[in-house]
């Protein structure tokens, strides 16, 4: 017992934290770059004269979008953000029924940690998406099904006139440059990427978080409606020419995969509270000497989870815990 108390503040714990903002820093720089700047420089891919594949017509600019990018990241960014507080408001009525007052302020520290911790997974896991969607971009190069449209290629001095041909030179357009660096950037698809990622990432956080009596039908309810749109997002996409079939079925797998890693993360980081929080709305102690045991050795192993490489099961917590009553 008393070898764990000493490890625990052996830790230097703002070193660790400041560790993790400069990890999370660094990936929305990352993004950032990725984003606005031209940094890195898009690979140039050629396209064979009068491809009918890339020759769709340009509907504009994504402002002109039916999902223009303000709507979506707004929806991706805020609706998880206020969905998962309004949940944990609940949470923390819930036990405030089922405990005296003296827990009650631990248990809304508790509820407050928990719900900072879906923010910062969350947030790292869609900069992250973007990420992967930049670079698959970059690399990649590929066309747009609009891409001749904007392109704007003159066909007599190319040569296209003696038959088909290939054409490399990055010269060979003669259109605006901002739609055809945009007409570039076709493979992952962004917005089927981090819809898929939002949607997915809370349906499975509040199927396997919220425990609450009544939502067995709501839950099932709210997270396809969260992948419909999602789904619908995609194939609004190909609807407007703006991807191909590959490209948002590729976005879909990006985001899927990401969210799913980031939600086991999420979920193993929050188990800890759960067993606090779980284990009060059982047999209280009876002296305040107790009580303060029990804050102690819960604060103990969440940290020790949080800050050194041993492995310690939510197991572990609770009969560690439970044992120093």
């Amino acid at each position: 017992m008393y070898y764990y108390y000493n490890y625990l503040y052996s830790f230097n714990i703002p070193t660790m934290l400041y560790f993790q903002l400069v990890i999370m820093a660094g990936t929305v720089m990352l993004a950032y770059y990725f984003e606005y700047t031209d940094t890195f420089n898009v690979h140039v891919q050629g396209f064979f004269c009068h491809d009918s594949a890339y020759t769709k017509p340009y509907l504009g600019p994504e402002e002109a979008s039916a999902v223009p990018p303000v709507l979506l990241y707004t929806v991706v960014a805020g609706v998880p953000s206020l969905l998962v507080s309004s949940l944990f408001t609940s949470t923390v009525r819930d036990y405030e029924k089922k405990v005296s007052m003296e827990w009650i302020k631990l248990i809304l520290f508790l509820s407050l940690l928990s719900l900072c911790l879906f923010a910062g997974v969350y947030a790292f896991g869609l900069f992250a998406t973007d990420i992967f969607v930049n670079a698959g971009q970059v690399v990649t190069g590929n066309l747009s099904p609009y891409f001749l449209t904007v392109c704007k290629p003159n066909y007599t001095a190319l040569g296209c006139q003696q038959g088909v041909r290939f054409i490399s030179q990055q010269e060979a357009c003669t259109g605006n440059g901002d739609d055809i660096l945009r007409a570039r950037k076709s493979f992952p698809s962004k917005e089927a990427a981090l819809s898929l990622y939002s949607a997915l990432y809370v349906a499975m956080y509040i199927t396997c978080t919220v425990k609450a009596k009544g939502t067995r039908l709501a839950k099932p309810v709210l997270s396809l409606g969260l992948m419909c749109l999602a789904f619908l997002t995609g194939i609004n996409r190909v609807v407007e020419y703006r991807n191909h079939w590959s490209d948002v079925i590729a976005g879909f797998i990006i985001g899927g995969a990401i969210a799913v890693f980031m939600v086991s993360v999420e979920l193993w980081m929050d188990g800890y509270i759960r067993v606090f929080l779980t284990f009060v709305t059982g047999p209280r102690p009876e002296t305040h000497r107790q009580m303060i045991n029990h804050t102690l050795w819960v604060s103990h192993f969440y940290l020790l989870s949080q800050y050194n490489d041993h492995d310690i099961s939510q197991d572990d917590c609770l009969r560690y815990f439970t044992a120093s009553v």
